[in-house]
């Protein structure tokens, strides 16, 4: 009788450790399947987009005559349109771009042959470069460079001076970032040399040199289509 219940406790033992290891292994196989993280995709920068900018520029007129020569500052604004096309290779991106703006870059300063003042003026510049960048996905730093454009305005006090539109270049870099949905910013400097404009001895008394270049730090806003 005694070893019957004792087999009959080890029996019930037995069962009652499978019975749990089988509900416990149950358990597992019905939990729910935890998701995959979401994939997103990297940022492409390729694509036609167009945007408007606006900034600051401050430089150095040189006005040289027979006589002798001087230099002095000027500073301004400068607001604008933007547009451009990329192209994304891998994290290399390729750009063309080209821009616009109103310029009220300018500066005075005694200088021959003004009889008190003389006057450096830049109403308008407009620049068409390459870009070269290398893109951390949505973060996109660069260099550019190219042709500007834009006219120098000779301004002598008491005579009639001279105004030309010069075409020279430009050198500069930035990092632009998508923000939300087809918005991009940017941020950027620029030099630019528009060469030099021959002020006439009718205009300016004597025949004098007028050069122009600017520094231009801009920040901007871009559509992507």
């Amino acid at each position: 009788m005694k070893r019957f219940v004792l087999a009959s406790v080890v029996a019930l033992a037995a069962v009652s450790t499978l019975t749990a290891a089988n509900a416990a292994d149950l358990g597992r196989r019905n939990a729910m399947p935890t998701k995959a993280p979401l994939y997103v995709a990297p940022y492409n920068w390729t694509g036609l987009y167009a945007g408007i900018n606006g900034g600051g520029g401050w430089g150095t007129s040189k006005w040289s005559a027979a006589t002798g020569s001087n230099s002095f500052d000027g500073s301004g604004g400068v607001v604008g349109g933007t547009l451009g096309y990329n192209w994304q290779m891998n994290q290399i991106v390729f750009g063309l771009e080209g821009d616009i703006d109103w310029s009220n870059i300018r500066g005075s300063g005694s200088a021959v042959p003004c009889t008190t003042s003389c006057e450096t003026r830049n109403d308008w510049l407009g620049t068409v470069r390459g870009r070269v960048g290398y893109a951390f996905d949505r973060v996109l730093p660069y260099v550019t460079g190219g042709l500007a454009v834009g006219d120098i305005k000779a301004n002598p006090a008491g005579f009639g001076g001279e105004s030309e539109t010069k075409a020279g270049w430009t050198l500069g870099g930035g990092v632009e970032f998508a923000i939300a949905g087809p918005w991009t910013a940017k941020v950027e400097y620029l030099y630019a040399d528009l060469g030099k404009t021959t002020c006439p001895a009718g205009s300016c008394a004597l025949s004098t040199d007028v050069d122009f270049h600017t520094s231009i730090v801009r920040g901007g806003i871009n559509y992507r289509f």
